[in-house]
């Protein structure tokens, strides 16, 4: 990340908005250490934290690969290299489009649907003690998630358009 100090007067950024970009790359990589560590908990070692979002974010959906880039903001390569990685492991099953046999849709096995019920049941009880252990009281994420969801509309119409 390019920092303040590196840069004209002038064009120099908020530093309160350098922060919120720290804070949201630390908190990526620290939701994947949490997920991850929920994983070796359960002896799950075949599995990494992204592949187990993924399987999170499928849910009960039948998707293709293209469906999981658009709404998960998944990478096109990531997207295509982990779904076959879980297909060969058991925890996704895939089939072809009879409308349009390139097409290939993509839906949790048994075991995807066990991982995904063990991550429910993580954030489920991290959302239980958010307030007590962590002091955010709930009353106060729906203001969070607003400004997130602004921040997200705000980068992708910077690329849209070019800004």
């Amino acid at each position: 990340m390019v920092m303040a100090e590196n840069m004209a007067p002038d064009a120099a950024p908020n530093m309160e908005y350098l922060e919120l970009l720290q804070l949201v790359e630390r908190l990526h990589r620290q939701l994947l250490d949490v997920v991850k560590d929920e994983l070796d908990r359960e002896g799950l070692d075949d599995l990494n934290s992204v592949q187990a979002l993924l399987l999170f974010n499928i849910g009960d959906q039948e998707l293709t690969a293209g469906e999981l880039r658009t709404r998960g903001h998944y990478l096109g390569s990531n997207v295509s290299y982990n779904l076959k990685k879980l297909v060969d492991a058991g925890y996704i099953r895939h089939e072809r489009s009879e409308v349009d046999r390139r097409s290939v849709r993509v839906s949790l096995t048994e075991t995807g649907h066990a991982v995904r019920a063990r991550l429910n049941t993580l954030f489920a009880r991290q959302g239980t003690a958010l307030s007590p252990v962590g002091g955010v009281e709930v009353d106060q994420l729906p203001a969070v998630n607003t400004a997130l969801t602004r921040i997200e509309r705000f980068w992708a119409d910077h690329i849209r358009f070019r800004m």
